[in-house]
Order: C-alpha cells, then sequence, then structure tokens
C-alpha cells in the first residue's frame, strides 16, 4: 500500500488532479491513521469522507482546480469550522460546536481542501509545550517523550505523525513556529492582517495570526495564497500579494542580521552576507508582551461566564456561584493565571504603570526592529535556545517557559512575518516579505538539502 503521508501536500494534489488518486482514497488513508500523539480533539469519518466525495465530483467536472483540491487539511481547535467542535482546547468551550466557517476555513473549502478534524492546543493558546490542554498533552512524533511545541501542538504533531498533509495554527507569540520547529516542519507566521482573524477565537487581538504549518516552504506559500488577502468581516485585514514561487534567487546581494546563537552555515554556504547584531530592547520584549497578551486575554475572555457563554456550573445556585464556578471549573490553571495577571495590569492604580508602559516598549520595539530591517533583508534568529522539552518538565519551570519565546514574541510584537525552518531558526522579514522569505526558504532546500 502506497504511504501517502511520505507525499508533500503539493504532490498529493498533482496526483489527485491527474486522476492516479482520489480525495476519498486520500482522506481514508489519514483518517485510518492511527493518533498516537493525541493530535486531534475530533475526527468524524463520515463527515470528512462526505465532504471528499463532494470536493471530488467538483474536481471531475473541472469546477475545481486549485493546487490543493482534494488534499485534507488539519485545523486547530481554536479556528471556527461550521459543525465542528471548536473548544480552545478547554472545558470551557467543550461542547460549542460553531454555526458558521471561519473566513480561513471558508477560503481553503473553496480551494477544495478537505477539513479532515480539529486539533489538540494548549487551552485558548495559552502555553508554549501543548501540555495545558483540557484533553491532555501532546506527544512530539519525534520523539514521544517529549513535547510537541505550543500553542499549535496538534497541528504541528498530525503533520509530523503522518495524519494530515497540512495544518493550521494560530500564532500569538510564537505558536506556529515553534512546534514546527519542534516537529521538524516549517512554520509561516504572516504579517499582521494579512490573513483575516474572522472565526478565529481570540486569545490577544493585536498579536493573533492564523499560520501555516506544512512539510515544505512550497506548501506553506500554496496554503498561504489560498488563506490570505482582506475581509470585510476584519477590518484589521490587509490586501497582501500572492507569493510567486522562484527556487532560483540570487543569494549573493542578500543581507542578514543574526540575532541570539541562531546556526548560520547554512546561509554562508550560499554566500548571503551575514552579520551578527544585537537589539538593545530584546530583554524587555517578553514582558511587554505577557503583559499586553494577558491584557487582552483578560478582556477577551470575560464573555465566559457561564451565562452568555461556555461551561456553566451545575452547583452554582445564586447569580455569584454562575459567574464564579462555571469559571473556576471551565479554566484551567495557566489560563486562570493569565487573566488575573491581565486584570491586574489593567486595574485602576496599574494601568499606566504596568499597560501603558509595556505599549509604549512594545512602540520601540517594532522601530528598533524595522530600523534594523532597513540595514538588512532578514533577521535570522532561534525558534528556541533549547530542544523540544521532556514532557511534564517545563510545567515544573514557568518562568523559564515563558522567558524561552524572546525570540519568537518580536514578529507578533511588530507585526512583522517571520518563517521558522526545520533546523530550529526563524527568519523575520519585513512586512508583507512573505514572498521573499520562502523563497529564500526555497533556495536552501534545493542549494543544501537537495529538494
Amino acid at each position: 500500500m502506497t504511504d501517502y503521508s511520505s507525499f508533500t501536500a503539493l504532490q498529493l494534489g498533482e496526483m489527485i488532479k491527474n486522476r492516479e488518486l482520489t480525495s476519498p482514497e486520500l482522506c481514508e488513508y489519514f483518517l485510518n491513521k492511527a493518533d498516537g500523539f493525541n493530535s486531534f480533539i475530533y475526527r468524524d469519518k463520515d463527515a470528512v469522507m462526505k465532504q471528499a466525495q463532494t470536493v471530488q465530483k467538483a474536481i471531475e467536472s473541472g469546477r475545481l482546480n486549485s493546487f490543493l483540491a482534494g488534499v485534507p487539511i488539519a485545523i486547530k481547535d481554536n479556528i471556527c469550522v461550521k459543525g465542528m467542535p471548536a473548544s480552545c482546547g478547554s472545558k470551557m468551550l467543550e461542547s460549542f460546536v460553531p454555526p458558521y466557517d471561519a473566513t480561513v476555513v471558508s477560503r481553503i473549502k473553496n480551494a477544495g481542501m478537505v477539513v479532515i478534524g480539529k486539533t489538540n492546543m494548549d487551552e485558548f493558546a495559552m502555553g508554549s509545550t501543548g501540555e495545558t490542554s483540557h484533553f491532555g498533552a501532546v506527544k512530539n512524533p519525534l520523539d514521544v517523550s517529549r513535547a510537541a511545541g505550543g500553542s499549535s501542538s496538534g497541528s504541528a504533531a498530525a503533520v509530523a505523525g503522518g495524519l494530515a498533509p497540512l495544518s493550521l495554527g494560530s500564532d500569538t507569540g510564537g505558536s506556529v513556529r515553534l512546534p514546527a520547529a519542534y516537529c521538524g516542519l516549517y512554520g509561516l507566521k504572516p504579517t499582521y492582517g494579512a490573513v483575516s482573524r474572522f472565526g478565529l477565537i481570540a486569545y490577544a487581538s493585536s498579536l493573533d495570526t492564523v499560520g501555516a504549518i506544512c512539510k515544505t516552504a512550497e506548501d506553506a506559500a500554496v496554503l498561504f495564497n489560498a488563506i490570505s488577502g482582506v475581509d470585510k468581516k476584519d477590518s484589521t485585514s490587509i490586501n497582501s500579494e500572492k507569493i510567486v514561487i522562484n527556487k532560483n534567487i540570487k543569494t549573493s546581494n542578500i543581507k542578514i542580521s543574526i540575532l541570539g546563537n541562531a546556526k548560520s552555515e547554512a546561509f554562508k554556504a550560499l554566500n548571503i552576507n551575514v552579520e551578527n547584531a544585537e537589539l538593545s530592547l530584546l530583554k524587555y520584549a517578553v514582558p511587554a508582551y505577557y503583559i499586553i497578551a494577558c491584557a487582552e486575554a483578560s478582556s477577551n475572555l470575560a464573555r465566559y461566564d457561564g451565562i452568555r457563554y461556555g461551561h456553566r456550573s451545575d452547583k452554582a445556585k445564586t447569580l455569584d456561584e454562575v459567574y464564579t464556578l462555571s469559571r473556576t471549573e471551565g479554566f484551567g490553571f495557566e489560563v486562570k493565571k493569565r487573566i488575573m495577571l491581565g486584570n491586574f495590569v489593567l486595574s485602576s492604580g496599574y494601568f499606566d504603570e504596568y499597560y501603558l508602559k509595556a505599549l509604549k516598549v512594545r512602540g520601540m520595539i517594532k522601530s528598533e526592529l524595522l530600523s534594523l530591517l532597513e540595514k538588512s533583508d532578514y533577521i535570522l534568529a532561534p525558534v528556541s535556545e533549547n530542544g523540544a522539552p521532556l514532557l511534564g518538565q517545563s510545567l515544573e519551570k514557568p518562568l523559564d517557559m515563558y522567558s524561552g519565546d524572546v525570540f519568537n514574541v518580536l514578529a507578533n510584537l511588530a507585526g512583522l512575518p517571520a518563517l521558522s525552518l526545520p533546523g530550529g531558526v526563524q527568519l523575520i522579514g519585513k512586512p508583507n516579505s512573505e514572498e521573499s522569505l520562502i523563497n529564500l526558504a526555497l533556495k536552501l532546500e534545493k542549494e543544501i538539502y537537495g529538494i
């Protein structure tokens, strides 16, 4: 039997287009694979097969001819898919089934992709290891004793574990790039606004971005082209340029600034000018990020009160108990901790001292990054200065887990695009430079890895 999990998403799309394979056959293959990594929260074989059959008819009639038509895709469980649960990895939304599709889901369906299931995640996207989920920790397919990264842990594990050809995640402070790097994949975090957030259940609205996790940079490019663009349902969305693939870019005139201990040997081998750089405000990035993210989270999650949305406690006898017990039972420890921090920094007497200062620091960090990108084409930084941690290790030292995000939060604070590579490094580019980021990665694949 053919091992379809060894093919890229584009290769599978080409096989379907050439009538070597059908979408129902491909979906059935992936659905029949056992999930030994706890990567999925929800899979419904009957619904997926029905969707695949409809798509196959459209392909055969000529109504669907996109590159990824018929190819299954896994969706992070904080992105709404009509008729499928959207729990955000939380007891609070365990029974929530959206009555509509997120814009990104509508667009992938219009491109003929088949939603194969909803993937596990850190609760409400709050975590870096995939261990804060109400549904249990996600295991890394490369080493099941280790974390898959977070918060898009299930999306990365599903692709790395051969359960889906590609997936969507969300990136608030590295949540696409970190699990992609831990699982040996590519993780694309687009420019803020390049992909609509309509239907993405919010964690921190000014930082959240829907991103792609794929086996190759080319798969990421095609998926980005399918989901990007302005959306009237999202006032922060922008009309981004589609990526044009070019595997033969010239590299001799490219300049890259390196932060931290990012490995640059592969770039030097392409005769790229590589120079070490420093950010004077780097030490303030994590504090500013967590103050802003937690402040926005405390506001966004206030709606889950046992009355308007989410879990409602059976033990409550008074109105106060409905609020208190529902949130106590519905949220996990990490989410409660961040809500409390957010409420604190927004409270009277501390708003100016913490939240406003964090916003000012954010602006200064963005200015410093843009200044660095005026002198160089890209910034190269580590995704993580250490490899994937053992399961349970990071939860014992939460401050170490937070500080490990130092290079990941930069792109979110500044709204810049970033692409993590399988080697554990990431490229950060200028606004709307997804095309150049992808094409540089393709050049690396071709020259260094022979792909």
